[in-house]
């Protein structure tokens, strides 16, 4: 990160943004660059996008440049469109009152840079840039970044009643860059939590899944002990409220699930996958007269939870289907045999199996220590008896069979059920035998009734 003054140090502005914002002030108004990518650049990150503020009003705006589009005029935003990339252009404003808890009732332009910052969420989103005044942070962000804090602009109570979306923000801004929130700022999340009621579940979903894929996705137990998942996700508070007296586990249901998350690679599906993986497990816990506690049934029990629970949260229909369907199969043993390891294939899907290898070994790494090496040498074997099935590219659905229905219908079978069955039959036989798998065995076997 860099170590410089305002005065000192200079931030690389890519050509475009550069010319717009030169651009603007050669008309005699402000601009800057303002906000995430600022923060980025002084941490050395790279933006994603380039935003600018100005004191230009949007008419202002689209009259200097030749392509624009009108994104949010209503807010004061103009989309300049230079040298084949895309700008937002911001007029600096003062938000009125949030009556909703997500937006303003009204926005008043002004000229004032200092009330446009003000307004912002955090102080490390706050801080704007040019080359010429270099760089405006009035709140503290460049510090708040050496200290590694996330801090809200001004009254954080404030901040937060105006959108509570940025409760949950402050948490996924946490743990996108493993700092710290500044303790008001956590003393208001705890107050306001219950405001994020008002949120759309798209909104939530979103900072949700930037939280999941950070490096930091352990920043789940922050939000549970804000009690902010409770207002979206009141599932995980009982998983982290659920015991696991039993010899393959040391943690609750709950701290068993951030530890696999944690142990899987930064993929929206794997970790979604872990976060409900053991959803089923608090309504299926029995204990018996040993005081050992067993979740029979719980996948098949998570499996319905967690479609529920990701239609709650307005997920596509391919994530429901494949964290459904690989949460179903997660406490499955691994097949022994090769046969069986292609049923497994065939049932779960080949694109979705090595994400099921990977969901295995997440989740027992995530257990205690009992029969440890062993557990992950069968993970392990098995990825690799899957990878010779694949490079010997054996049958593992109907589309790989060596006939097709159009053979079926060139040997006399009329299209229907019963050709479909009679497929299925196919591929059943070669699941288990791929050598089978050949145009004369299959024709001959089950439509001439000849085996050759």
């Amino acid at each position: 990160m860099s170590d410089y003054s305002s005065n000192e140090f200079r931030i690389h502005i890519p050509e475009n943004a550069s010319r717009i914002i030169d651009v603007i002030q050669q008309a005699g108004y402000e601009a800057y660059a303002v906000g995430g990518c600022v923060r980025d650049a002084i941490m050395g990150r790279k933006p994603n996008d380039w935003d600018i503020t100005t004191s230009a009003r949007p008419t202002e705006v689209k009259a200097l440049f030749k392509r624009t589009v009108d994104t949010g005029l209503k807010h004061g935003t103009v989309t300049v469109l230079m040298g084949g990339e895309s700008f937002e252009v911001t007029t600096y404003r003062i938000d009125g009152e949030y009556g909703d808890g997500r937006h303003p009732d009204q926005v008043v332009f002004t000229g004032s840079l200092e009330e446009d910052l003000k307004r912002r969420d955090f102080t490390i989103n706050a801080m704007a840039y040019n080359h010429k005044a270099g760089l405006v942070d009035l709140f503290g962000g460049r510090e708040d970044l050496r200290r590694k804090c996330i801090r809200a602009v001004g009254d954080p109570e404030k901040r937060f009643s105006e959108d509570a979306l940025r409760i949950l923000r402050a948490v996924r801004f946490a743990a996108q860059f493993g700092f710290g929130i500044e303790p008001e700022t956590s003393k208001a999340i705890r107050a306001l939590a219950p405001t994020l009621q008002k949120i759309s579940a798209e909104r939530i979903r979103e900072e949700l899944n930037k939280l999941l894929v950070s490096d930091h996705p352990e920043l789940l137990r922050t939000a549970y002990v804000m009690g902010v998942t409770r207002q979206f996700l009141p599932e995980f508070d009982r998983m982290m409220e659920t015991l696991q007296n039993n010899p393959h586990h040391c943690f609750t249901v709950g701290e068993h699930t951030i530890h696999a998350v944690q142990n899987t690679r930064p993929d929206l599906t794997l970790r979604l996958t872990m976060l409900l993986h053991d959803v089923g497990k608090p309504p299926c816990r029995w204990t018996d007269d040993n005081g050992i506690d067993h979740f029979w049934g719980h996948p098949e029990t998570g499996a319905e939870m967690t479609e529920q629970i990701l239609r709650r949260l307005k997920y596509d229909n391919v994530t429901v289907r494949n964290v459904t369907r690989l949460v179903l199969m997660h406490d499955n043993p691994l097949p022994e045999t090769d046969a069986a390891l292609r049923r497994t294939i065939a049932k779960v899907g080949e694109d979705l199996f090595p994400l099921l290898l990977e969901v295995h070994e997440a989740d027992v790494l995530a257990q205690g220590a009992f029969f440890l090496e062993d557990k992950l040498e069968l993970i392990a074997a098995c990825g690799r008896r899957f990878d010779a099935i694949m490079e010997s590219r054996q049958a593992l659905a109907l589309k790989d069979l060596a006939v097709s229905g159009k053979d079926l219908i060139l040997a006399g079978i009329k299209p229907g059920v019963a050709m479909g069955k009679l497929l299925e039959t196919m591929l059943d036989d070669v699941l288990d035998h791929p050598e089978h798998n050949t145009r004369e065995y299959l024709l001959g076997t089950y439509v001439t009734g000849r085996s050759s």
